[in-house]
């Protein structure tokens, strides 16, 4: 199972809040939404928010074993 959670922490330590993400990004905020359920996200938005939080992937998700 893919979960967002380490996603929260990184957007924590680079002061980035989910009102930035949609407002100054432009990301939408059914995908907020989503990764807030843990729901699944397409690869271009996990680029960009690599990109905008200058992070890797495995700073925004974990795949946990059911």
């Amino acid at each position: 199972m893919i979960n967002y959670s380490p996603l929260w922490e990184t957007m924590r330590q680079r002061d980035v809040s989910t009102y930035t993400l949609i407002h100054k990004y432009g990301i939408n905020p059914r995908t907020i939404n989503n990764l807030k359920h843990n729901k699944s996200i397409t690869m271009f938005t996990l680029e960009r928010l690599c990109e905008i939080l200058n992070c890797e992937p495995n700073d925004i998700i974990r795949f946990e074993k059911e």
